[in-house]
């Protein structure tokens, strides 16, 4: 009955021409409950507030200027709510990262609520949700991918490398981390030039291209977004690796055959949850019996992937459609339920990401200026600040994390002709030896953080594998 309740009167809220007095008064007190900072509210007519308590860790200092007060329903709505304000300018903020890092911390307490509300709202969203298709995730994937790959070059590095780098040093460009990572797959997958490998998740061609020309192996690569396909068939020309690269226009549902080594890189994230185990499946089946795959994939916490699966949230509405990011336990128990393959090795990147953030927001920002040029207008323009800020945020106080996990078919021996003896062979394709050091402050702020190239501080254990369930 108290949770009908509570549904019923945030609908009243939102629907009664006068519910913004209401709504305002509901958020004061969400807001003061904030721990780990303080939030300094400005209000439209001049009035400052300053809500939340300090923590023992970091504390932070968010400030968030409201412009209308239709921001209070609009933020009841949650993320998307939230988002839909700031594209529509009804609320600014000096820092956005340190304002979503605020909201991170207290994401546990705010995800409480909404599990509470699952079990009314919970079944209507699931049918909402329906499955990825085939048609419905090209459709979804060209939402995102397709916007021009103009404006993913304001931002990106020169290999257009859109997922996570990894830092070797701390004074690194995002170019070098970029390359550096690319040859860290290459090495974790113990490329031979007898390999054929598939990528699943094409980008913008900078794996296939380097794995071919570096490793003398023969690709093939698949993605269904029609921009990025045409991209790489001339990427791959101007190489002259046409005779060792294939770069094909299909669903992973749709490929065929059977290849020595296969990766996705920050791919699964657009499956969908109804469809982890099919991804899976598809991935060991193509997959020759002595075969290894590395998965780098965004992560959630188990708790927050109950309630984001089914949950129209910012990130799944807004930036990209039908997507859902795995926990490691569901990964995990993928892995278990639909493959014959096992877990050898995990690594945790998530440091890595922040800072690769950091620098894409700082050439975003630096280069805004052109975005009206190629077509995009001031609220496109907020809402990608939004969701730069939005993940850097999430990554530096772990909300998210990104994992690169080794999976092996079985007849895969780490005596294989490129190896020698099973711990020097985990230790050649994981790399472990590798303790480059990198800085990646907290804040604008804050002193760096140093972690060591598998994400990790200098004084941290290791982390474990992905099949125990733990962090990966």
């Amino acid at each position: 009955m108290a949770l009908r309740y509570c549904a019923r009167l945030i609908f009243e809220v939102l629907q009664h021409p006068d519910g913004h007095r209401t709504a305002r008064a509901i958020v004061h007190r969400l807001l003061d409950r904030a721990r780990g900072g303080v939030l300094e509210l400005r209000e439209p007519d001049g009035t400052v507030l300053r809500l939340g308590r300090e923590g023992a860790r970091e504390p932070l200092h968010a400030v968030l200027e409201v412009r209308s007060a239709d921001f209070y329903r609009r933020l009841l709505r949650g993320s998307a709510g939230l988002a839909e304000a700031y594209i529509d300018g009804l609320w600014t903020s000096p820092d956005l990262v340190a304002l979503v890092r605020l909201g991170a911390r207290n994401g546990e307490a705010m995800d409480r609520p909404r599990r509470w509300l699952r079990p009314l709202v919970g079944p209507a969203r699931a049918i909402g949700r329906a499955r990825n298709t085939v048609a419905r995730s090209r459709k979804q994937i060209s939402a995102h991918y397709d916007l021009g790959n103009d404006l993913f070059a304001l931002f990106l590095d020169e290999r257009m490398m859109y997922s996570s780098a990894i830092f070797p040093r701390a004074d690194a460009t995002l170019e070098e981390a970029s390359l550096h990572k690319i040859e860290t797959i290459c090495r974790k997958l113990a490329l031979r030039p007898s390999d054929h490998l598939l990528e699943i998740g094409t980008g913008w061609g900078s794996l296939a291209v380097h794995a071919a020309a570096e490793h003398g192996c023969r690709v093939t690569t698949a993605t269904i977004s029609r921009e990025q396909h045409d991209h790489v068939v001339a990427k791959v020309r101007a190489a002259g690796l046409e005779g060792q690269v294939d770069v094909v226009l299909r669903d992973y549902r749709e490929l065929r055959g059977r290849y020595d080594k296969l990766v996705s890189v920050e791919m699964i994230e657009a499956v969908g949850w109804k469809d982890f185990g099919t991804f899976f499946a598809r991935c060991s089946d193509l997959l020759a019996p002595d075969g290894l795959m590395l998965l780098q994939a965004i992560t959630t916490s188990d708790r927050a992937y109950d309630v984001e699966k089914g949950n129209r949230s910012f990130m799944a509405t807004h930036i990209f459609p039908g997507g859902c990011l795995p926990s490691s336990k569901v990964i995990a128990r993928c892995v278990e339920r639909h493959t014959d393959m096992r877990t050898i090795a995990a690594q945790d990147i998530s440091a890595h990401y922040a800072e690769t953030l950091r620098h894409w927001r700082a050439r975003f920002d630096a280069r805004r200026g052109e975005l009206a040029a190629l077509g995009y207008d001031d609220r496109f323009e907020r809402l990608w600040e939004l969701y730069l800020a939005y993940c850097e945020a999430g990554f530096r106080e772990r909300r998210i994390g990104d994992v690169q996990v080794l999976l092996a078919k079985p007849r895969w021996r780490a005596d294989a002709p490129a190896m020698t003896g099973r711990a020097d062979a985990l230790e050649a394709v994981w790399g472990r030896r590798e303790r480059a050091v990198i800085a990646t402050p907290a804040s604008a702020t804050a002193p760096p953080t140093a972690v060591i190239a598998d994400g990790t501080s200098p004084s941290a254990t290791q982390p474990t594998s992905a099949a125990t369930g733990g962090t990966a």
